[in-house]
């Protein structure tokens, strides 16, 4: 396997799958040599797809792995790690554990003009802070992309017009969330992932919803709910979205079955019924009555 290769390690991940990812990734590590550079960051990648599944323990047992190898010295790997580390954490349910590793990482990237991971870091960072602070890292975070000379952190704009609009969202200013859901709409588009593409369609017409555009929201909801039909497909985010909008216009009866699905598919998210379970037991009840 060559040096190229280590570097396109990234590129095999698929975040809908994280079982499918560590499986992959596990792969490659059998191909690398423990002195290479790339093991250890194959190793934090296998701890994220760990996290990703609710295997906690087993990912912090990795990430054991790469603490104990790692050197005295800053390098990718332990920038790498840090995210990771903290990634767990605050996945488990510990984001101040989580913070000191992001700040930690941050300052590492930034010594070493890691762009990418600079920019990781500060948008983690906003995850785990208070709605006011989060938007300010946001926003801080969108800067170093656009200013950076580096490509790839510039690939990151996409994530985070669409998480400083969900910061603006929490504060209830639903204009500026808007304007950013639809730059992060055009981000997406401009790299051509579908599905990147679709959550960020989603995000638009969720913010009509909140500005009373309720009409203009379901048309939106659905054209994806068209679009995922016709892929043999179905998103119970979207069937959620196009009940709410039926709802708030008194359409209760066809809104019912919408509820339905939505509850169908979200009960299955273990992440969401963790997280928000009065959301859940609300799509529940909705579809009965």
């Amino acid at each position: 396997m060559s040096s190229q290769d280590f570097l396109d390690f990234d590129s095999l991940w698929d975040y809908s799958d994280p079982q499918h990812t560590e499986t992959r990734f596990r792969e490659i590590l059998l191909q690398v040599h423990e002195d290479n550079p790339a093991y250890l960051e194959l190793l934090t990648q296998i701890a994220r797809a760990q996290g990703l599944q609710q295997k906690f323990e087993r990912a912090h047992q990795t990430l054991d792995q790469v603490e104990r190898r790692l050197g005295k010295y800053s390098s990718r790997a332990r920038i790498r790690y840090l995210l990771e580390r903290g990634r767990v954490f605050n996945s488990s349910g510990h984001p101040d554990e989580a913070l000191p590793l992001f700040d930690q990482a941050y300052s590492m990237a930034q010594e070493l003009s890691e762009d990418f991971y600079a920019v990781d870091a500060v948008h983690m960072l906003a995850i785990v802070a208070p709605p006011a602070s989060s938007l300010d890292l946001n926003l801080r975070a969108i800067q170093l992309a656009e200013s950076s000379g580096q490509e790839r952190a510039r690939n990151w704009l996409g994530s985070l017009y669409n998480n400083t609009g969900w910061s603006y969202h929490d504060l209830g200013d639903y204009e500026s969330a808007l304007e950013m859901f639809e730059k992060a709409e055009a981000a997406r588009r401009e790299q051509g992932r579908v599905t990147e593409i679709r959550i960020a369609q989603w995000c638009v017409a969720r913010a009509l919803r909140s500005l009373k555009r309720v009409e203009e929201a379901l048309s939106k909801q659905k054209i994806l709910e068209t679009e995922f039909e016709a892929s043999g497909e179905s998103d119970g985010f979207v069937f959620e979205e196009i009940a709410e909008c039926l709802l708030a216009l008194t359409c209760t009866e066809e809104a019912r079955p919408y509820f339905a699905r939505a509850y169908e598919i979200l009960s299955q998210d273990i992440g969401l019924a963790k997280k928000e379970p009065e959301r859940l037991s609300r799509i529940r009840e909705l579809s009965n009555k």
